[in-house]
């Protein structure tokens, strides 16, 4: 299937590391030009040199703290300066976990996890909607989390951030709709990330090996009690596809939807 993207412009921000790299990957494959955000420029560049080897056209990078409007907007006019339109912004960068138990996360620590966690997106959003506007056809996904559905401890700062973006993607989903502007959300579960990957090598002491993607499963599991039917964590590649397909011109009938990609560990 011809997803549409040869020649498209698209943007991902977090696109320089995880599911946000991976998705910036598969955009250049299909031969789209790809505008990365993210916090580090050297990994931008890094990044942006593997996206012109896989295919893109064009690459723009920008450097940007999503959780402050004013670099937000910045980022986006670097963009504009380039670009005449978007056609698709993909919003994959997410909070630290804190690990703590609720009670335990100071004020600053939940003000900085709903910044990064549901404000991030919505910054990016708003200041990209001049060029998606712009575009033939225009698309949002956000990606949300599993875990705002099936609850684990330690992770109450981050799945409530998540389950914001939910309520503010359906709130575009609907304000858009109009114009033809689709926003939907992509919910991973366990995914072998560079934080998960420290957290299972520190949390275990060593015993697991984060490459091994069943045995840290294995290990997710004893310590929050969630699983998948796989029986195994993510790679960030496998999550890809399904940000593509809602960020893709041929789904043109898709809004407000809430895509799991967990593995088999939730049914909705």
């Amino acid at each position: 299937m011809d997803l549409g993207f040869t020649g498209a412009h698209v943007c991902v921000q977090g696109g320089s590391a995880g599911m946000g790299r991976a998705a910036a990957e598969a955009f250049a494959r299909e031969g789209a030009r790809v505008a990365i955000i993210g916090r580090l420029p050297e990994r931008l560049a890094e990044t942006a040199e593997r996206l012109r080897a896989l295919g893109s056209p064009e690459v723009i990078t920008a450097a940007a703290d999503i959780g402050d409007t004013a670099s937000v907007s910045a980022a986006f006019a670097t963009i504009a300066a380039a670009w005449p339109h978007l056609n698709a912004v993909v919003n994959a960068a997410g909070p630290q976990t804190s690990g703590q138990a609720w009670h335990e996360i100071d004020d600053a620590k939940w003000l900085d996890s709903f910044s990064i966690g549901a404000l991030g997106a919505m910054r990016c959003a708003r200041a990209a909607l001049p060029l998606l506007r712009a575009a033939e056809w225009a698309r949002i996904v956000n990606l949300s989390a599993m875990s705002t559905q099936h609850h684990s401890r330690g992770l109450a700062d981050y799945t409530a951030a998540k389950a914001a973006l939910i309520s503010i993607s359906k709130n575009m989903a609907l304000e858009l709709a109009p114009e033809g502007i689709l926003v939907n959300m992509v919910s991973p579960g366990p995914v072998m990330s560079a934080n998960l990957r420290s957290y299972i090598s520190a949390g275990s002491e060593g015993a697991v090996d984060p490459d091994d993607l069943v045995a840290s499963g294995q290990w997710l599991k004893s310590k929050f009690g969630s699983s998948t039917d796989l029986g195994r964590v993510a790679h960030p590649d496998e999550i890809a596809p399904a940000i593509l397909l809602a960020a893709s011109r041929v789904s043109s009938f898709m809004t407000g939807a809430n895509t799991n990609v967990d593995g088999g560990s939730h049914f909705q």
